[in-house]
């Protein structure tokens, strides 16, 4: 499991020791997937619509992954947004996994 480096940015938004918390969790289970060290950034913002928009960055070591949702409620957005960030994960990691057990003639 790697260890990850979480920061969250709060914009337009008044920031919540609960809602940090709960953004830094969802990240670090996403460890698991990475042996090397993982940069994580959460921006959690409102726009002028009122719609809650949550952005999630990963970087490793030759890899950045970038996840993005609005939604009413900010809990679901980091959710949704962490669902993006983790199928793409586990696509590189198929691909990557796929491309070792290729066998050349």
């Amino acid at each position: 499991m790697a260890d990850v480096k979480v920061s969250v940015t709060f914009r337009h938004t008044q920031p919540t020791a609960p809602l940090k918390q709960y953004a830094e969790e969802k990240v670090h289970k996403i460890g698991k997937y990475f042996y090397s060290p993982l940069d994580a950034h959460v921006v959690l913002s409102v726009d002028s619509r009122d719609r809650q928009v949550a952005e999630v960055t990963l970087q490793a070591r030759q890899l950045t992954i970038h996840g993005r949702e609005e939604t009413a409620d900010l809990y679901s957005a980091i959710d949704l947004a962490m669902d993006k960030v983790e199928q793409q994960v586990r696509k590189h990691k198929t691909k990557a996994r796929l491309r070792r057990r290729k066998v050349k003639d």
